[in-house]
C-alpha cells in the first residue's frame, strides 16, 4: 500500500479587494510562489467579482429565482429555500450572496465555474511555468447535517475523484463503491486556512501533485449527480404534497 501523503495548505495573503475586470492570474501569481503539482483553491466570490457578476438588487429574492430551475425544499415559513441552480448545484438561495457586497447589490456565482477554473489554471501555468490545478470553491450545506463546508463548484487541471473501485482495502477486501470526491475534500481543507472573515480568498494545497493533470480533465460539473440517480431529488414536504396531489387526481379520475 502507498504511504499516506503529507499535505501542506498555505494561505495566499495580500490579494486586494477584487473589482470587475481585475486580473486574478496576475494578482495570484504575484502573491505566492507556485510549484509544479500545487493545487489552488480559489473562493468563488472573487471569481464572480472579477467577472462582473455583481448586480443591483435591493431584495435578492428575484435574483435567486432567476438563478433557480426548481425548488427542492423550503422551510415552513418559506424563509429558507433549497433550490437547484442553473449550474445543477443543490444549495440554499442558488448561491446568490449578499454578504461583503455594496449595499443594494448581490453577487451571483460564475456563469461557468469550470471554465473560470480552466482560465485561471491556464493563465497561472503560462505566467509561472508551474503545472498547477485550480479548484473554485463555494460554501454549501449538507443534507442530514448542520453547518456548512466549502465544496468544489469549478475545477480544471485536477482530478475531482479518486477512484478506488476494483481495488482492495488494507485488509484485502474488494472496494466496490469507494469514490472519494477529492475536489470537495481539498476545498474543505483549504477553507481551514482561508476561513470566512480573514480576507484570504485563495489557498495553495501541496502534497497531492498526483491529482494534477490535463487542463481538460472532467470539471466539477461531473460531481453533480444526474437526476435518474438522485434518491433525494425533492424535499420531504414537497414529496408528500406531490404524492397527495397525485392521489387526489387519481381519485377524481376513478
Amino acid at each position: 500500500m502507498p504511504d499516506a501523503p503529507e499535505l501542506t495548505i498555505v494561505p495566499v495573503r495580500g490579494i486586494p479587494e477584487i473589482r470587475a475586470g481585475d486580473d486574478l492570474v496576475a494578482l495570484i501569481a504575484s502573491a505566492t510562489d507556485l510549484r509544479d503539482g500545487d493545487i489552488l483553491v480559489v473562493t468563488s466570490k472573487i471569481v464572480s467579482k472579477a467577472e462582473g457578476r455583481t448586480i443591483a438588487a435591493d431584495d435578492r429574492t428575484a435574483a435567486i429565482e432567476s438563478e433557480s430551475v426548481r425548488i427542492v425544499a423550503s422551510s415552513d415559513d418559506g424563509r429558507v429555500r433549497i433550490v437547484e441552480s442553473r449550474l445543477g448545484i443543490i444549495a440554499a438561495a442558488a448561491g446568490v450572496d449578499a454578504s461583503n457586497t455594496p449595499k443594494g447589490t448581490v453577487l451571483l456565482l460564475p456563469v461557468d465555474p469550470d471554465a473560470s477554473a480552466r482560465a485561471l489554471a491556464q493563465g497561472l501555468r503560462s505566467a509561472t511555468g508551474a503545472r498547477v490545478g485550480v479548484i473554485v470553491s463555494d460554501t454549501l450545506g449538507r443534507a442530514w447535517r448542520d453547518g456548512q463546508t466549502d465544496s468544489a463548484i469549478g475545477a480544471a487541471g485536477v482530478q475531482v475523484f479518486e477512484d478506488y473501485r476494483g481495488g482492495v482495502d488494507s485488509a484485502g477486501r474488494p472496494l466496490v463503491v469507494t469514490l472519494p470526491c477529492v475536489a470537495d475534500e481539498l476545498a474543505a481543507a483549504a477553507d481551514l486556512v482561508k476561513r470566512k472573515t480573514t480576507g484570504v480568498p485563495v489557498a495553495v494545497v501541496r502534497g497531492r501533485a498526483d491529482l494534477v493533470g490535463d487542463l481538460h480533465l472532467p470539471g466539477a460539473r461531473s460531481i453533480v449527480r444526474e437526476h435518474d440517480r438522485d434518491l433525494f431529488h425533492t424535499g420531504a414536504r414537497e414529496s408528500w404534497d406531490a404524492g397527495y396531489a397525485a392521489g387526489l387526481a387519481a381519485t377524481r379520475e376513478g
